[in-house]
């Protein structure tokens, strides 16, 4: 963005740190270069509960830190780069903040501008696409930096928020523990709980058989309607008894016969989540990689601001929309797609719920030379575009309620009379309902009409759980705070409510696999032994509660309008995370340690401890873990003797598998010390570490 910037303003000439020329200096940051002091920054070092919480009366900023074998240092370049800043920011006569328009961005300048201690007035360039006429239309129309103040609070109550709870919450849940170090963080450990809440319920969920009667009606013309049963049975033998019934009567009467006109309305235009949810659901792209794909389209201005949290547009973008359609209609992914309408359907327009950025659009640059998973991004969002502004799809839909042997059958039909906006994708929509009931056409059948009995049958179902998360599902989940909401407009009202932000929940989610609390298992997300472990502690306190952090974002959004004092927002958060310390700390209990009388058998100089939930080497060199749980089972302490000591069990029973079958196994470690399962008829070949002499 500096180049192209630079470019505009006429700075051509290349200096280290920054571009010159035509009376402006172009200079950059990559990423937040300063940051909030870590404890040691207030001469507090180590993991001491004395110590906790550690609550800063002033938060101390620092150039961003970059880890070396034993500690943190300044990161040399950040260090160099702040310099010619700071330089170049003191000998301005003004300021022009062009960090990317949004919270975090006003909080890399603000942060980096206080640090340099610098006086020199600013202003806010805002704009929300980086083609050249949206730079030079931002130039001309440049906004007092004063504007963007409680934006800039409500970022850096969230940020010194975050280090309140991360710091005090992780050290004392590993004080508590006494070993290990467990991550815990405002907004990951609820979603964490989200993720363990989700896979218990899964689990532990008891499969039932049911049966269901159907039949099969003659609908005329050589045309068959299929009717089920509206109630389903728990045991085979009263439903047989009925399907022998509806056999020998042969014949339906019609009870209840509705028609009438369905209206879909549009889907709204896509913000980052949304389009991160259906990227996942229908491609397989993670949240992270969907975010990357976006930036990029953003950078080479094919796209507007990724990082939205809105739906909507205002009606100075809506007056662009005809011209962006007409585009779109032009390439050929798209060709024959635009459908001949005036004005385009107002559904999205609605100004009120535009705050920083508006909904995610093309810009009307040609996407030239993309990858197969750009191009895919890109055209998902224009595909929506066309889907938003196109016409209402209307049906005629038909349902039908008939009556045999005393058991009530449903019939359900549905006939397209105007596609309007399903006609963007047509058969490839992945919304659209592909089940016969729901596709077939439905006679002009009346109350009390006598259906003639082509065909009954009686099928075998099983309840079904709900299918562990994905990051489709959790980043709606993130949306609501847990909430289940499927209606658009409702989800949209909620957004200040739930957890987390479209710019950061896919970060959070990626923490989450990076601390190895989850994983992937194709699209499902599963807690790991370690994640289920801190559930396990934390599930009733007040760190996982999913609904109290979706209160603690509407309070950061009423700072960003200007409704709470940024102080008020502190004094909150405080005793916060005084509360949480404390209930962390109080879990020692949780993790009373017992000596296992056994050598470690990785490195032979420790003894294996155990813990309420996991078994770990006594050598801090080495910190050997071992997770009692085990594919839903829990090993004893005989059992996990045996595999330190053998270095496996012996044949166990009781295992649950991802698919909620169950298995018998050995628990072994392989080379590396990891527990892995080895099944009977393969014991022969498997190879075990044994324990060190």
């Amino acid at each position: 963005m500096a180049r192209e910037i630079a470019r505009i303003v006429g700075a051509t000439k290349r200096e280290e740190g920054y571009f010159e020329g035509g009376g402006y200096a172009v200079t950059w940051a990559f990423g937040h270069l300063v940051q909030l002091a870590m404890p040691d920054g207030y001469g507090i070092r180590g993991f001491v509960r004395d110590n906790l919480p550690v609550i800063p009366e002033t938060f101390t900023l620092i150039p961003r830190q970059e880890k070396t074998e034993k500690s943190y240092k300044p990161d040399s370049g950040v260090v160099l780069q702040i310099k010619i800043i700071s330089r170049l920011f003191n000998g301005s006569e003004q300021i022009i903040v062009a960090t990317d328009a949004g919270r975090e961005g006003e909080l890399i300048f603000r942060y980096l501008y206080h640090y340099i201690g610098c006086a020199t007035p600013f202003v806010r360039l805002w704009i929300s696409s980086l083609t050249d006429k949206a730079i030079r239309d931002g130039l001309r129309n440049l906004e007092a930096g004063s504007k963007y103040d409680n934006l800039y609070l409500a970022a850096k109550a969230r940020s010194e928020s975050d280090w309140l709870v991360g710091i005090n919450g992780t050290q004392a849940l590993s004080i508590a523990a006494g070993h290990g170090t467990y991550s815990v963080g405002r907004v990951q450990t609820p979603t964490l709980a989200m993720v363990c809440a989700r896979y218990w319920e899964n689990r532990r969920f008891t499969v039932e058989p049911f049966w269901q009667l159907h039949i099969a009606a003659d609908g005329g013309d050589g045309d068959t309607v299929k009717f089920s049963s509206t109630g389903k049975w728990k045991e085979m033998e009263p439903a047989t008894v009925l399907y022998n019934k509806v056999k020998e009567t042969g014949t339906a009467t019609v009870t209840k016969a509705e028609r009438k006109e369905k209206t879909e309305e549009t889907p709204l235009l896509y913000d980052l989540t949304t389009l991160q949810k259906e990227a996942n659901a229908k491609h397989g792209f993670t949240a992270e990689q969907t975010l990357e794909i976006a930036q990029k389209l953003y950078e080479k201005k094919l796209i507007t601001y990724p990082r939205t949290g809105s739906r909507y547009i205002p009606e100075d973008v809506f007056a662009e929309i005809p011209k962006l359609l007409a585009f779109i209609g032009s390439l050929p992914e798209w060709n024959g797609k635009l459908q001949p309408k005036a004005v385009p359907t107002r559904r999205s327009l609605d100004g009120g719920k535009v705050t920083d950025h508006h909904a995610l659009l093309v810009t009307g640059e040609k996407p030239l030379f993309l990858s197969k998973e750009d191009s895919t991004v890109y055209h998902m969002i224009a595909g929506r575009m066309l889907e938003a502004f196109s016409e209402k799809c209307v049906k005629d839909t038909a349902t039908v309620t008939a009556e045999c042997a005393g058991v009530e059958f449903v019939a359900k039909g549905s006939i397209i009379r105007q596609a309007g906006w399903r006609a963007v994708y047509g058969k490839e929509n992945g919304e659209e309902n592909n089940s016969q009931e729901e596709t077939a056409a439905i006679p002009c059948w009346q109350e009390g009409d006598t259906l003639a009995l082509k065909a009954a049958s009686i099928t075998e179902g099983k309840t079904k759980p709900k299918p562990l998360h994905t990051e489709a599902t959790l980043l709606s989940a993130m949306e609501t705070a847990g909430k289940e909401i499927e209606d658009d407009a409702l989800r949209q009202a909620m957004k200040d409510c739930g957890i987390g932000t479209p710019a950061t929940r896919a970060s959070i989610i990626e923490t989450l696999f990076k601390r190895g609390y989850m994983e992937r298992c194709k699209k499902s997300l599963v807690p790991t032994e370690k994640g289920l472990a801190l559930y396990s502690v934390v599930k009733a306190m007040r760190i996982a509660d999913v609904a109290m952090t979706g209160e603690w974002e509407k309070e950061l959004a009423r700072i960003e309008r200007g409704e709470l004092p940024a102080d008020d927002f502190r004094r909150k958060i405080e005793a916060y995370t005084r509360e949480i310390t404390s209930e962390l700390l109080s879990c020692d209990k949780l993790f009373a340690r017992r000596d296992s009388g056994c050598k470690c058998p990785k490195c032979g100089a420790g003894t294996m401890q155990f813990y309420g939930k996991v078994v770990r080497c006594d050598n801090a060199e080495c910190g050997l873990p071992v997770f009692r749980l085990k594919a839903n089972r829990t090993l004893s302490d005989d059992e996990i003797k045996n595999l330190l000591t053998d270095g496996h069990t012996k044949l166990l029973k009781g295992f649950k598998s991802k698919q909620g079958k169950s298995f018998d196994a050995v628990v072994a470690f392989d080379g590396d010390y990891n527990t892995v399962f080895v099944f009977p008829e393969r014991k022969s070949k498997a190879t075990s570490a044994k324990r060190r002499k």
